[in-house]
């Protein structure tokens, strides 16, 4: 897994436009393609990596969940996700919202993520707007803690001193599979 983010996040990008970017690829390759040459954490024997369309495909699969096989019909894309749930909130917190897209995961350290997911945001929240209207200003944020910002939060939330009382042990969660976890006392408004 190392190996895998180490090559995620050194060498994969988010292209603005995945069909300009073939062509970009297409007309300069030595320009983009990378060979890597990487030992293997358990053997210690130096194994070869050859990256091409692969550097900028793999992360578009967050911006077009389309263009994987396995992804289910319909699939929004990131962008699309995000702006679906600003969109559920009150209309008078939505600016504000727009204004505060913070990045979270290992996912989110790809280079380019925070521009692309602006700029899909910006034209998503654009074409909705009346002739005339203030434009929504978009601010996707990084921040220091990026990479571990979901385990950070679920840690906190795990010293509160009520976790204790809305968590599931080990045992019920056997006893009643996975659907206890929907029928969480944490949930109880949703």
């Amino acid at each position: 897994m190392e190996v895998c983010r180490r090559i995620k996040e050194g060498h994969c990008y988010v292209a603005p436009d995945m069909l300009r970017e073939f062509g970009r690829y297409d007309r300069d390759p030595a320009k983009y393609h990378r060979a890597l040459k990487l030992p293997n954490p358990k053997t210690g024997v130096d194994f070869r990596v050859d990256l091409g369309y692969e550097r900028f495909l793999a992360p578009e699969v967050f911006f077009s969940p389309g263009i994987c096989l396995s992804a289910p019909q319909g699939t929004p894309s990131l962008p699309r996700a995000v702006d679906d749930v600003i969109q559920a909130c009150p209309i008078d917190t939505r600016r504000a919202l727009y204004g505060n897209v913070v990045l979270s995961g290992g996912s989110t350290m790809f280079k380019n993520f925070g521009r692309r997911l602006a700029a899909d945001l910006t034209a998503a929240t654009s074409r909705r707007l009346q002739p005339g209207a203030t434009a929504i200003d978009i601010t996707v944020r990084s921040h220091a803690m990026q990479r571990f910002a979901v385990w950070f939060g679920g840690s906190l939330v795990a010293c509160d001193p009520g976790f204790r009382a809305v968590c599931h042990t080990r045992e019920q969660y056997h006893e009643y599979g996975p659907s206890i976890c929907r029928s969480n006392y944490v949930f109880r408004d949703v």
